[in-house]
């Protein structure tokens, strides 16, 4: 499903607290309690939030990433904003690494205009859409294709990206947790992540305001790691706090102009 608005912001809510009864979501929106009733069963349906008797929680799973349809809408403008804003920083003729994620392949239309770029990626679909730039060389990697969104994965990727040292390494993440902990949910994709950061002067994390406090099993590395990081909305607390003590650039992706 694509949530409208409403859902959205409902969706937020329920992250924003972890929990909440119907009953204060009706209040909050200034809608009915049949409204919001709707509204969780079609959002606890897309496995996007989880209902229990008289309320709904964020899902409370850290082994399992949503699904990469649902990933795709989630958030899509948020997303295509953060990739404008990558775009704006990275310089033409420069190298880059793209891993697997909905963010990164927003990106990745996001630099089609870019010149001179030499991007190196385990994400199929970053592959594809970069492909129609003819300023861009696209360079694969090697290892085992995930069917559910065409990420690459294993050792002979890790292998692989370890051959380079390039200017930007541009990752996605499932989680950010309080104490600055970066995760995601397969141990091979942060494997295949982690070789990406060692391998890059400048380490950048794309990363839409949903992922703060969001928890995943597995972790790929900390907060102080960064160099930059782009994101929609102004991070809560306490993560200032963790990016001005780590340097790590903060940039906002401005709303769209009408």
């Amino acid at each position: 499903m694509t949530p409208n608005p409403r859902q959205s912001q409902l969706l937020d809510e329920v992250r924003r607290l972890g929990s909440v009864s119907v009953e204060a979501l009706a209040e909050r929106f200034g809608v009915t309690l049949q409204t919001v009733r709707r509204d969780v069963k079609m959002l606890s349906e897309a496995g996007l939030i989880a209902r229990f008797h008289g309320g709904v929680r964020v899902p409370s799973s850290t082994v399992e990433n949503i699904a990469y349809r649902q990933r795709q809408s989630l958030n899509a403008e948020a997303k295509r904003r953060i990739a404008r804003a990558v775009a704006q920083a990275v310089p033409e003729g420069c190298s880059l690494i793209l891993n697997i994620g909905t963010t990164t392949e927003a990106v990745a239309h996001a630099l089609l205009r870019h010149r001179g770029l030499r991007v190196i990626t385990n994400n199929l679909n970053v592959a594809a859409i970069l492909s129609d730039n003819p300023d861009c060389e696209v360079i694969v990697a090697g290892g085992v294709v995930r069917s559910r969104d065409r990420g690459i994965i294993g050792e002979a990727t890790v292998d692989f990206i370890r051959q380079f040292r390039v200017d930007i390494g541009l990752i996605g993440i499932s989680g950010i947790e309080a104490d600055g902990t970066l995760r995601d949910y397969d141990y091979r994709e942060v494997k295949v992540s982690r070789a990406i950061v060692e391998h890059s002067r400048e380490i950048w994390l794309a990363a839409d305001h949903s992922k703060f406090n969001r928890p995943a099993m597995v972790e790929l590395g900390h907060i102080s790691e960064l160099d930059r990081l782009f994101t929609d909305a102004p991070p809560p607390e306490p993560f200032p706090a963790l990016l001005a003590e780590a340097d790590v650039q903060c940039i906002i992706a401005p709303e769209d102009t009408p």
